[in-house]
């Protein structure tokens, strides 16, 4: 089946929202014989408006388009509290387009079923079949681009459709089939019992739980309102937009780049440590490539395509395939398995709805540490599993987050798999002692049969994954990778696909945003100790001692601890005040009583605490607080007086 045929059965109408401060469109000639008469051909301009560019596909479901087409602009109205619409019509979001004639008229009942829908709204609609010039100016805030893809409820044969596909589609099957899969869900109690979502009572104590069920259940990935990690972030000169790149990609200054540094080693270390070997595949791949092809429609992910020496090509959104077309090139035996390659991709590309990008939570571009384990059997896998959701709690754990505190775990499974399976899944709910949201499909779609992640769940309802793991049972056919079993015969691995800490700039909006929430509970708000730019900060009272606190910072620098120098000549108070802006946890005093008996005044900004010690005391409360994590040298100059200011 290819492409078009198959979004018969999908997709009827695509459309972009754009919520502008002005748009200006003028007719210039007709584009086609069957263009609209009778328009005025002169300049209009409109204020304050939603402009939605429409594609209408082939279709003849139009009162099922209208209405959810309808609903759809009823809601993003509501959103963005705007009075006005530009029905645009817009042919170049489709290839597999209405004939002129029926996508005509049902763009006229649209707009009637608007006007009669929406009486408080001005609808205006720009001519159909007309070259327009156009010229708008989009507002800059997280709703004021969204796209939708409408979609037909006829989730069997869409499946059926879909699983009977092998072809390169430039929206992936696995993604518009989502919104059609059927789900069912139920809470997975600690004693291993599957509860009903709509029969489980949620305690006190698990709001957030209660929280990942209305997020998951209500499909709404858009942001209405500016997460309160988005301020910390720039507050702390850790990141910021790209204004001159695609939405989703951001800058990190030399704060955040250590931050991302010291993460990807962490992480990096402990999955080698585990046994994995560490690899690096390319960023780009043939669209039309056999394996890449079939994986693409069962992955739910949009990607970035680009042209070159004739060859289509598209961005890596996972590192999954470079890994699995390196693993079909090995001579791999049952001795060896399972075997784990792992890579860390900075970066993989998904090109997300722009609605839904905002701050660290959602990115465009993103590192992910990506660790696939090929095992020989189902049992294998099983084992193999266990071990990984053990890594996944001590990584989470050790970068700073608390599973029972900050996080909810989710799983999905397919429904053969868990009556044939029910020890196992027992197995992981003694390991996290406490309930887990569950959602279940009676058949398989996607290439793997148990999915978990860890979430965290911010300040506005919005859940995020983290750690994540999956059992994949189809790439090992689909890429060729074999091994030699104990016969001497051919065999298909099971796929693992676990990153134990996921996307590393998830995890620092994670930690920003649970510093956030520590501050509205009247708590101090603080990042980990390992993390920070600078660890100590050293206050001259004055600047003859200057070169007191430079023979200081060469003790602890020299013990791998990030030291800078306040040196500037400004008031005692406002550089104290300034360290504890910046979060900055030890803040050492230095004046003539602390140079003549070789003690230093510590100011401890989390505890609340004022201490006198020795370096060497101060150095080991450090290394204790900071343990084996990685190290890296202070990226900023040690003198505050030089540095930039970063204006946030």
């Amino acid at each position: 089946m290819d492409y078009i045929t198959l979004l018969r059965h999908i997709a009827i109408m695509r459309i972009l929202q754009l919520h502008v401060d002005y748009v200006e469109f003028y007719p210039v000639n007709k584009e086609i014989k069957e263009a609209e008469i009778d328009i005025l051909k002169e300049k209009r301009r409109i204020e304050e408006a939603v402009v939605i560019l429409m594609s209408i596909e082939k279709n003849d479901d139009d009162e099922q388009i209208i209405r959810n087409f309808t609903n759809e602009i009823k809601i993003y109205l509501d959103r963005i509290k705007c009075k006005t619409i530009l029905l645009y019509p817009y042919s170049h979001l489709s290839s597999n387009l209405e004939s002129p004639i029926n996508a005509f008229n049902l763009l006229i009942k649209i707009e009637q079923n608007l006007k009669n829908e929406l009486h408080d709204i001005k609808i205006e609609r720009a001519p159909f079949g007309w070259t327009k010039e156009l010229n708008l100016k989009i507002k800059g805030h997280p709703l004021a681009e969204n796209s939708k893809i409408f979609v037909k409820e006829d989730y069997e044969k869409t499946q059926k459709d879909v699983n009977s596909s092998t072809v390169d589609l430039k929206t992936s099957t696995a993604l518009v089939a989502e919104n059609t899969l059927k789900s069912y869900w139920y809470v997975l109690d600690v004693d291993g019992s599957l509860i009903p979502h709509s029969e489980y009572k949620f305690k006190k104590d698990q709001e957030n739980l209660r929280k990942l069920f209305d997020y998951e259940l209500s499909k709404k990935r858009t942001v209405d309102e500016q997460p309160p990690h988005v301020k910390l972030m720039k507050k702390l000169g850790i990141a910021d937009y790209e204004p001159a790149s695609d939405s989703g990609n951001m800058r990190f200054y030399p704060k955040g780049r250590i931050m991302k540094s010291l993460l990807e080693q962490y992480v990096t270390k402990k999955v080698c440590d585990y046994g994995a070997l560490e690899v690096e595949t390319p960023i780009m791949y043939d669209s039309h490539h056999p394996s890449m092809e079939s994986y693409f429609n069962r992955f739910p992910a949009r990607q970035y395509n680009i042209k070159s020496d004739q060859k289509d090509l598209f961005l890596r959104f996972a590192a999954c395939f470079g890994q699995f077309l390196m693993a079909k090139d090995l001579q791999i035996s049952y001795k060896n398995l399972p075997l784990k390659l792992y890579e860390l991709s900075r970066y993989s590309f998904r090109r997300e709805k722009s609605g839904e990008l905002v701050g660290l939570r959602r990115l465009r571009a993103f590192s992910m540490p990506d660790c696939h384990a090929f095992c020989k059997d189902m049992e294998q896998s099983k084992t193999e599993f266990m071990k990984r959701l053990e890594l996944s709690l001590m990584v989470i754990d050790e970068i700073g987050l608390s599973f029972s505190d900050d996080l909810e775990m989710a799983i999905r499974f397919t429904e053969d798999f868990y009556l044939n399976n029910k020890e196992f899944i027992n197995q992981i709910c003694n390991k996290i002692k406490k309930p887990i949201l569950v959602e279940l499909w009676k058949e398989k779609f996607f290439y793997f049969i148990l999915k978990w992640e860890f979430n965290y769940i911010d300040s506005l309802g919005k859940a995020s994954a983290l750690s994540t793991d999956q059992i994949d049972i189809e790439n090992g056919i689909r890429y060729g990778i074999t091994y030699i079993d104990e016969n001497g015969d051919k065999q298909n691995p099971i796929i693992l696909h676990n990153s134990p800490s996921g996307a590393i700039e998830r995890v620092i909006y994670a930690l920003l945003e649970k510093s956030d929430k520590l501050a509205k509970q009247g708590k101090i708000p603080y990042l980990p100790l390992w993390l920070m730019n600078t660890q100590i900060r050293l206050i001259p009272i004055n600047s003859k001692l200057i070169e007191n606190c430079v023979e200081i910072n060469s003790y602890f620098k020299n013990n791998n601890i990030r030291v800078d120098i306040d040196d500037r000549e400004e008031s005692l108070s406002k550089r104290i005040r300034e360290a504890e802006m910046e979060w900055i946890q030890y803040i050492v005093i230095i004046g003539e009583k602390e140079v003549t008996q070789n003690v230093l005044s510590v100011r401890d900004r989390l505890n609340k605490s004022s201490f006198e010690s020795t370096k060497e005391e101060l150095k080991d409360i450090i290394h204790s607080q900071i343990k084996n994590k990685p190290y890296l040298s202070i990226n900023l100059p040690e003198l505050i007086s030089v540095r930039p200011k970063i204006m946030a």
